[in-house]
């Protein structure tokens, strides 16, 4: 029976993207005894509303904050759009504002896109305003992703392969 939990959470909503892939190929590093689950509700998630953000919000953002605080942490990987987060990323993140559903949440960082570095930092301050714990590590940005990997998500850059295998590790000594 695993004894650790990690959520991934894929801020592209297309099944076969490259964000997709990344996180699958990260759950092929994982040891048996952690459960590893790739979010595929994101798309379900409703227009975020002040006014339904109370007791009984939305059912699809009352089980993503329970996976998000059920897991012993959460792992994001997402392209960039129009240099920005993709809005239903951004959009289910301010879902998780009034939950502390992420306060202290070991939390690690994956943008992969065409370049990446405005989404990358905008989703660094996000995740800081909803005090998440961004692991030492647990950062990276990969440009150029569909270079670096083939038409079955396979990773072929081997300094990616590396720095998404460090990523893991340190995600793993943080829940340790």
């Amino acid at each position: 029976m695993p004894n650790k939990t990690i959520f991934a959470i894929s801020g592209s909503l297309r099944a076969g993207s490259s964000n997709h892939k990344v996180l699958k190929f990260i759950g092929t590093l994982l040891p048996v005894d952690i459960s590893y689950h790739i979010y595929d509700g994101l798309a379900t998630i409703p227009p975020f509303d002040p006014g339904l953000d109370n007791d009984t919000p939305p059912q699809p953002v009352t089980a993503l904050r329970g996976a998000i605080t059920n897991a012993d942490a959460v792992i994001i990987c997402t392209p960039e759009y129009a240099f920005g987060i993709p809005g239903q990323l951004k959009n289910a993140l301010d879902w998780m504002v009034s939950s502390a559903s992420f306060s202290g949440k070991p939390t690690a960082l994956v943008t992969a896109s065409t370049v990446g570095e405005n989404a990358h930092a905008a989703l660094l301050k996000v995740l800081g305003a909803i005090d998440c714990d961004i692991i030492e590590g647990g950062t990276l940005l990969i440009p150029y992703i569909r270079s670096k990997m083939d038409a079955e998500g396979n990773i072929t850059d081997s300094d990616v392969e590396s720095s998404l295998k460090h990523l893991t590790y340190k995600l793993l000594k943080a829940i340790a």
